[in-house]
């Protein structure tokens, strides 16, 4: 059977051969970069399944290898700190990490938050509806490739952001509360607010909409949530 494989960008030696010794011990293939350039080398070398991202890093930090990564893949990235200031600056800047994780750490913490990302992606992947393709309007997603498409362009999409989509176009023309939109993308056991939502949505909009000040795709109905506005076709 094929391991799932991890990457962890982190310079402290320490933290890193603890947390590749519990991914080992949970039978994950853990690939090790120490600083963020070796960071985006070997990501284009190895393709891991999802990535553990410290933000404090030499020669390229983490939040741009992020959007480096970013730019290239929707794999789940996971966020570490040693600042809970630095919380907001992820969440705020929208450079698409999919969960944070703030020093000090139980390394059982990360364990669960990789694999509640692994499990969230696959069961998002499978099963399928009856179309590996969701058309609407200008707007494509192919579910099995996790790629997203605009007016026959590509979109980059963090795998989060892929999440909020594929969920609003299974549901079109169904006005989704910020709730609901966060307990099916995040689940009901993660932390943080609603206001990640709101976030995830206007990053959405950017990419997707020709104004996004004046969306036509996804439309904010107020007071109430969000839907995606029009058919499938």
């Amino acid at each position: 059977m094929q391991l799932d494989r991890i990457m962890i960008v982190e310079d402290e030696k320490e933290i890193a051969d603890l947390l590749k010794d519990y991914l080992v011990e949970e039978h994950f293939e853990v690939i090790v970069a120490s600083d963020g350039l070796e960071a985006v080398r070997l990501f284009r070398e190895t393709r891991p399944q999802l990535m553990i991202l410290d933000i404090m890093l030499p020669h390229l930090n983490g939040i741009e290898v992020c959007r480096t990564i970013r730019s290239e893949s929707s794999i789940p990235i996971i966020m570490l700190s040693a600042k809970k200031s630095d919380v907001d600056k992820i969440l705020g800047l929208g450079i698409g990490a999919d969960d944070y994780v703030v020093k000090p750490f139980s390394p059982g913490e990360v364990i669960a938050r990789v694999r509640a990302q692994l499990r969230r992606v696959n069961q998002l992947s499978s099963p399928m509806p009856p179309s590996d393709i969701i058309r609407h309007k200008d707007l494509e997603l192919d579910l099995k490739a996790y790629e997203v498409s605009v007016r026959n362009q590509p979109v980059q999409c963090s795998a989060k952001e892929f999440e909020v989509l594929r969920f609003m176009a299974l549901h079109p023309n169904q006005v989704l509360t910020r709730e609901q939109i966060f307990q099916n993308v995040w689940g009901f056991e993660e932390r943080g607010d609603l206001n990640t939502v709101t976030v995830h949505i206007k990053k959405i909009r950017e990419k997707i909409e020709r104004d996004p000040a004046n969306p036509t795709l996804i439309k904010t109905v107020w007071g109430v949530g969000y839907k995606l506005d029009g058919g499938l076709r």
